[in-house]
């Protein structure tokens, strides 16, 4: 390829398809393919290179802990975990129906790896996710004026098609914790989904949020047409914990 066409390239930004221009070229000389088919192939290169940075842009925004895959899971530590609707649920379906999704289990038995896989997952799909710990997003609209007129930090949070909100039960939330909760959920309600994670039932959320009224509303909403999946058995991290003591020990 010459170095005008490279130019050219550059300035059209069609830099997937001067990637592999050079490759194609010769496979469409070697393989004596059409001129349609030719441009088929480099414009499909475009296009694939597109949407892995489209992705790789969504996975930075999303701004997840870990990055965290289905494949990476280990369902057989803990066989009672309905994988069945956990994939359903990497499908992606629940968010083009704006149904919300309730994860409730003890703490380390997968919760925030799931949570975080799927939203990994739906961004494969094309949606755009959020992920924040409730202490986090508690934080960022209790800064000054994030109800307000400008409510740029609010729209952060309504934006999303998938709203994930980890750590829930975790510890007792700030005071007026739950009317910035609750103004998250009921904009989303019916609209975006929202996934939330907790280590406690929800009959103990009154306590943490300290705002039974405020709870009720979250609750009324948020459960409506959500999905709950309760998880229950050994904590993982605990598990890779005792192992490597395990493995310590015998190596010493």
């Amino acid at each position: 390829m010459n170095d005008t066409l490279q130019t050219t390239l550059r300035k059209l930004r069609l830099s997937g398809l001067a990637r592999s221009l050079d490759v194609r070229l010769q496979e469409a000389q070697g393989n004596q393919l059409g001129h349609l088919e030719f441009l088929e192939l480099i414009l499909q290169d475009e296009l694939h290179i597109r949407q892995e940075r489209l992705v790789e842009r969504r996975d930075k925004a999303a701004d997840f802990r870990d990055r965290r895959t289905l494949d990476a899971f280990d369902f057989r530590f803990n066989p009672s975990i309905p994988r069945k609707a956990i994939y359903e649920l990497a499908t992606g379906r629940f968010i083009r129906e704006a149904r919300d999704v309730l994860w409730v289990g003890p703490p380390g038995t997968g919760k925030s790896h799931l949570a975080q896989a799927i939203g990994h997952q739906a961004i494969l799909s094309g949606f755009t996710v959020l992920y924040r710990s409730i202490f986090d997003l508690v934080r960022d609209l209790m800064q000054d004026e994030a109800l307000g007129p400008d409510r740029k930090i609010l729209n952060k949070y309504l934006k999303p098609d998938l709203l994930i909100i980890d750590d829930m039960g975790l510890k007792q939330l700030p005071k007026n914790a739950g009317e910035y909760l609750f103004e998250i959920i009921m904009r989303r309600y019916e609209v975006r989904s929202t996934m939330m994670t907790s280590n406690r039932p929800i009959e103990e959320w009154g306590k943490l949020v300290g705002d039974v009224p405020s709870t009720t509303a979250i609750l009324d909403r948020f459960l409506h047409h959500a999905q709950i999946i309760q998880i229950k058995g050994k904590s993982y991290r605990l598990h890779d914990s005792a192992r490597q003591a395990k493995k310590e020990a015998h190596e010493s």
